[in-house]
């Protein structure tokens, strides 16, 4: 199989982009946010709640944060995780409405805010950048359309062995990856419990996929991997 064809497929969603897939979006804040006085915000704090209004935009100077939403039973899906150079919460600047979901900083964490005014002000006078941004948000589209099909369509072993080999790529490594977040977050992003994700990791240990040293997966069979993303069988 493939593996630059499994990413453009597969590798989506489930966490920061490389740098190059963002670049140009982001040289074009860099300037503006700079002007900015950063927030610092502690582990655990709230950035936005769903609902809020969205009077501007966000980026990541420091540290991570997690977009998330939650049921009227408390269970929490994670939509994204950014991390420095990221921004977030553009769609309800150019809709004027509130934000659809909540953010919350996973570590001590740096944020800049730009107001709406200052972001329809930049629009205005940067019209490349308006055709950057409609391409960014573009992608962040099919990305919810491929979330959306792991989710509904695909067992949870595969939806790992996808997140291990998009951190694979995101790191640069066919040999290790470091779990970047808590099993309780990740089985929140990959929509199953802290539970199953042991037992799926356990499972692809004894099946000699990965080996697993506290947050640092081994892989040992690549290949592997990459079919487990697709059939999900652990069989």
């Amino acid at each position: 199989m493939d593996y630059e064809k499994w990413l453009k497929r597969n590798a989506l969603s489930l966490k920061c982009k490389p740098r190059t897939q963002r670049a140009s979006f982001i040289e074009y804040f860099e300037g503006e946010f700079k002007g900015e006085a950063a927030i610092e915000f502690k582990r655990g704090e709230i950035i936005f709640h769903e609902g809020d209004t969205g009077d501007g935009i966000y980026m990541v100077a420091k540290g991570k944060i997690k977009v998330f939403k939650l049921s009227f039973e408390g269970k929490e899906q994670i939509l994204h995780i950014y991390g420095p150079g990221h921004t977030f919460g553009e769609v309800p600047v150019f809709e004027g409405k509130n934000f659809p979901a909540s953010s919350m900083a996973l570590e001590k964490s740096l944020i800049i805010f730009l107001p709406r005014h200052r972001f329809v002000e930049l629009i205005t006078r940067s019209p490349g950048l308006g055709m950057t941004l409609l391409s960014d948000l573009s992608r962040r589209l099919r990305d919810f359309t491929m979330q959306i099909e792991s989710l509904s369509l695909k067992e949870v072993p595969a939806r790992l062995a996808a997140y291990i080999l998009t951190l694979s790529k995101e790191q640069n490594s066919q040999h290790n990856v470091v779990l970047p977040i808590s099993k309780t977050q990740l089985s929140s992003l990959i929509g199953t419990t802290p539970e199953t994700i042991s037992r799926v990791l356990n499972k692809m240990t004894k099946l000699s996929f990965i080996d697993v040293k506290a947050r640092t997966i081994l892989i040992k069979d690549f290949d592997g991997l990459l079919e487990l993303s697709q059939s999900g069988s652990l069989s």
